[in-house]
């Protein structure tokens, strides 16, 4: 358990001032996230894939109390009876729509009162490892609410949120081809020096690369509807036992939100409004069982979770022929990300077109690894050697073997989550997400 809590941003403790501004500025982003969403919104339809609004806002509150004012310092919890209403491993999602939940006015005071306590206990006296750990823990936490929050918004069709500083995302047209990755041996996960990290990425461990191409960028909307133009939905061929099945029983026809038939004039839904597709941004809300039929259809594969790493973390050796020894953070290097390398953190209002950000290629020339959208691998969510659960235990270990890999964060991703050797999960009939892919030569 020690293992946790290793000091984080290579050896170097986060003063308490840096722990304060990181609840604070997860709190700013999810008070605009949720700004406007009021009424019947607050509960919304009863639906598998998302949390009620007012239930997602309190848990957040009471995973800081948790873990932090409960966990470590052993108060009482300031509302009772609320492990019933808002513990995620013992709750059942299908009973939150009917549980008896603070009215909105008071979940907002109970998660504004966790945050005066626990920014005064770091008032009080410097971190320790301790604390350091679980403030981390926390406000990335927070973090993953206000993005599963703001495609929430898009499942049910509300208004967009509106988020402060945000700019269009900008048009730079398309971006093909592929590059080519030399073979090697490549350390699949993180390393004790990489600041905070998640169970799932301990720790780094040898795998063999053989040589591969990897396309320059994510597969974009206009080449996704040639797909669909070509009647790759109704084709059987195209799709694997598992992904016929899934689109039988939902009889899709075309990816969740788009509009209409051929690819000419194709609309969408975003949010609460019908708008042009973009066709060079990268195609979104999008499942891994319709990402490996596009692959089957168009010749391709989906990059094994240790290929997407080595194309955005690697680099080559001095003669080309191989793996270079080193490890970026980031693609672009060890640098911290900003918006004229990534699209992340609502800095733009959506999705860039895939030519976007020359400024964050990786090593080997492959555009937007980090930002814009979640990208698809064809690797199963699986433990590294030696796993072993960090003090959320229900974050990884029960996800094991049923899930796929994404890598690489999306527009809404923040940006301390958005590094290399993040690992991110889910069901691979998950359509709601800001999710996409890139394609291997075969």
């Amino acid at each position: 358990m020690a293992t946790a809590f290793r000091s984080p941003d290579k050896s170097t403790v986060p003063e308490a001032g840096e722990l304060i501004a990181g609840l604070r500025a997860a709190r700013a982003r999810l008070l605009e996230v949720v700004a406007g969403l009021d009424g019947p919104r607050l509960m919304g339809p009863q639906i598998d894939i998302v949390n009620p609004v007012l239930w997602e806002i309190g848990h957040i509150g009471w995973f800081h109390e948790h873990w932090i004012l409960r966990g470590l310092d052993g108060r009482p919890p300031l509302i009772d009876g609320a492990d019933a209403l808002w513990d995620s491993s013992a709750v059942a999602h299908a009973t939150r729509w009917s549980l008896p939940l603070p009215d909105l006015a008071r979940t907002h005071a109970y998660l504004a009162e966790v945050e005066r306590r626990l920014i005064a206990r770091l008032d009080a006296r410097p971190p320790d490892a301790r604390d350091v750990y679980f403030y981390q823990l926390v406000a990335r936490h927070e973090d993953m609410h206000v993005e599963a929050l703001a495609y929430t918004r898009q499942t049910l069709a509300y208004p967009a949120p509106h988020f402060v500083g945000a700019t269009p995302p900008p048009a730079a047209g398309p971006w093909p081809g592929d590059v080519a990755i030399p073979g090697g041996t490549w350390r699949l996960g993180s390393t004790s020096d990489e600041g905070f990290i998640f169970d799932n990425e301990k720790w780094a461990h040898p795998v063999e690369a053989a040589p591969f191409r990897i396309a320059r960028a994510p597969v974009t909307n206009a080449e996704f509807a040639a797909f669909v133009d070509a009647g790759g939905y109704q084709n059987r061929q195209w799709w694997n036992e598992a992904g016929w099945a899934w689109r039988t029983e939902t009889n899709a026809e075309r990816p969740r939100y788009w509009l209409g038939g051929k690819w000419q004039g194709l609309r969408w839904r975003r949010y609460d409004r019908e708008e042009a597709l973009p066709p060079h941004a990268p195609v979104t809300f999008l499942g891994w069982h319709e990402a490996d039929a596009y692959c089957r259809w168009a010749g391709r594969r989906l990059p094994s979770e240790a290929e997407w790493e080595v194309a955005a973390a690697g680099a080559p050796n001095a003669g080309g022929t191989g793996l270079a020894p080193i490890k970026r953070r980031y693609p672009w290097g060890d640098a911290p990300p900003t918006p004229a390398r990534v699209n992340l953190g609502f800095a733009h209002d959506g999705l860039a077109d895939v030519a976007a950000f020359a400024d964050g290629d990786s090593a080997f020339g492959c555009r937007q690894m980090l930002g814009n959208v979640w990208e698809w691998t064809a690797s199963t969510f699986a433990p590294f050697p030696g796993f072993s659960p960090d003090p959320y235990k229900d974050y990884s270990q029960p996800w094991f073997g049923t899930r796929k890999v994404l890598r690489g964060g999306c527009w809404a991703t923040a940006p301390r989550l958005a590094r290399n050797g993040y690992r991110n999960f889910f069901t691979p009939d998950r359509t709601d997400v800001f999710a996409g892919f890139r394609t291997c030569a075969p």
